[in-house]
């Protein structure tokens, strides 16, 4: 078989590869773009120009060296979105420490996890997480942690024990203990772009989180490549729900609009749908970054009217599968006629896929896109490594610039998914087309095994999204003792909307093979996901067994005491 027929693809040359610092990239758009909106926080009330931008990271960056946090250092960052983190992001570069990005959602004992596992040096953090008592939490972790030297926080509340916003930017400009003057940008960036400017752990399902360790080098040349593939401008303003601790919104989002001078608008601390939708209106917001779930609650949310999105043009939709009728809606009803799917992981600084504005509808609805420039792919096999033909489904590698150099101070891990060759394992299943676009097909270890049958979630979902009751599905595997796995959906049905497990079923048939038809069916209101908006399979799946096992104790205990009540 000539080597045209296999699932293997690389990219152009084009936009060159940058040998730029995050924050020397900053300073570039400070000087382009000076007078330019950078960020803008709807719940905060604050905006900062690029010129203003810049000005605060040098302060915040001196206040770093003033706190003894230089080269190499770890600085945890936990916190939801704020102005105060784009700050944060950029200062951390700038002196050469390595930020370390904590989900939100954790609490004490996985901060402690991070903090320990990372040996940070320094803790930015917001005193209230969604009614947590993080101030609490990060205080009691310090106690734990020797090296855990400094905690700043990202207001001006007062705690005892910790620095103050004002009172740690004031370190920066002489005026407050240990104070040291603003480093001039002409001396800031010293900063190789191979050096680590990143650690972003993994939500993971089982066992402790990996930090996925991303360089300057990794972070900076991917966004160009991202924003130069959507024709993004500096006339593009984003409104950017998904979570600053994740490389969505922190690399793509924040840095992604650093390298065209477009601005973010952060539409609240964490997502909601009517804050989107209003951030939009009021600020005449071009483009949204977003998961499809976040893309689903804006489309059913009461308060959806099509007037208010008409500046919309384009986005991202990426962070899970995309069903192809949400991206469909998103096109015709939000306005959003260049909106593209994108796919990527961490681990890969994080996309290595993506759709363009020129693309066909049909390649925009049913692919993540095509590879992006240095960039290579292959599907193989998962058991023995070959490439496969065009058309087969099999896992996914990349290989290039974008891959990291490793998982923090774990090199087995490490050793596992990157081999020997430089090709990242993603585990993910994907189908290449011959247009060489790919198509996701799930996880591999979300493959469900039924009776022999190897059956694909993702199938499942597309189809039950073409239902008009259902605004998403979720379909995944539990145990069952004639077939090994069944298949089980929980669905979320559309405000107002009526449906049942029956009339599903019967409308499945003939559409999919009746071995691919659920066999359990629930109803609900919302889905177990992680920080960034991923549904969490493994979760659902416990929660079913949970469900089952209650139903059941609860099933034979009337049971008996019918029983009881005859006798």
């Amino acid at each position: 078989m000539s080597s045209q027929a296999l699932s293997i693809v690389a990219g152009g040359a084009l936009p060159p590869l940058r040998q730029i610092s995050m924050a020397g990239l900053l300073t570039e758009s400070a000087q382009r773009f000076a007078g330019r909106d950078a960020v803008i926080s709807v719940w905060q009330g604050a905006s900062l120009t690029y010129a203003q931008l810049e000005a605060a990271v040098s302060r915040a960056a001196a206040a770093l060296r003033a706190s003894g946090i230089g080269p190499g250092d770890r600085v945890g960052i936990w916190s939801a979105n704020r102005i105060e983190w784009v700050i944060v992001q950029f200062a951390v570069a700038r002196v050469g420490a390595i930020l370390v990005n904590i989900n939100p959602a954790y609490r004490q004992a996985e901060l402690h996890y991070v903090i320990e596992h990372a040996q940070c040096q320094a803790l930015f953090v917001t005193p209230q997480l969604r009614g947590f008592g993080a101030i609490d939490a990060a205080l009691a972790v310090q106690a734990q942690c020797a090296g855990l030297v400094s905690i700043f926080l990202l207001d001006d509340s007062v705690h005892t024990g910790a620095v103050g916003w004002t009172q740690f930017l004031s370190r920066g400009d002489g005026t407050g203990p240990g104070g040291a003057a603003p480093v001039a940008a002409s001396m800031e960036d010293s900063v190789p772009a191979s050096a680590p400017v990143s650690i972003q752990y993994t939500s993971g399902t089982t066992g402790k989180p990996k930090g996925a360790t991303l360089t300057h080098f990794n972070l900076v040349n991917n966004c160009i490549q991202i924003t130069a593939r959507m024709g993004l401008r500096e006339s593009d303003r984003i409104c950017l729900p998904v979570p600053m601790f994740h490389c969505f919104g922190m690399s793509i989002g924040v840095l992604g609009a650093v390298t065209v001078g477009a601005a973010v608008v952060f539409p609240g601390e964490s997502f909601d749908a009517a804050a989107c939708l209003n951030a939009v209106e009021q600020h005449g917001c071009t483009a949204i970054y977003a998961v499809p779930m976040m893309f689903i609650a804006m489309l059913n949310h009461p308060q959806f009217d099509s007037a208010k999105l008409r500046t919309l043009r384009t986005g991202l939709m990426g962070g899970a599968p995309c069903p192809a009728e949400v991206l469909r809606a998103t096109m015709d009803k939000m306005h959003m006629r260049e909106v593209m799917a994108l796919y990527g992981m961490t681990e890969t600084a994080p996309i290595s896929f993506q759709c363009a504005p020129a693309d066909s509808f049909e390649q925009r609805v049913h692919t993540v896109g095509s590879i992006l420039p240095h960039t290579e792919a292959k599907i193989i096999d998962p058991a023995s490594g070959a490439a496969l033909p065009i058309g087969e489904r099999g896992e996914l590698c990349v290989r290039g610039y974008l891959v990291m150099p490793g998982y923090w101070d774990n090199p087995d891990a490490t050793a596992k998914a990157i081999d020997a060759d430089g090709w990242m394992h993603t585990g993910d299943l994907a189908i290449m087309r011959a247009d060489r676009y790919i198509a996701i097909a799930g996880r591999i270890k979300d493959m469900v095994i039924r009776g022999g049958e190897n059956i694909f979630p993702r199938e499942i979902e597309e189809f039950l999204h073409t239902l008009p009751e259902i605004a998403e599905a979720q379909v995944f595997g539990v145990p069952d003792p004639l077939y090994g796995e069944q298949l089980c959906a929980w669905i979320r049905l559309k405000p107002g909307a009526v449906l049942d497990a029956l009339t599903v079923r019967s409308r499945c048939k003939g559409h999919i093979a009746s071995f691919k038809i659920p066999a359990a069916i629930r109803f609900v209101e919302a889905y177990p996901a992680t920080a960034s908006g991923k549904p969490q399979k493994f979760r659902m799946s416990e929660m079913e067994i949970e469900k089952r096992n209650s139903e059941a104790g609860s099933a034979a205990a009337s049971a008996g005491s019918a029983l009881e009540s005859k006798t």
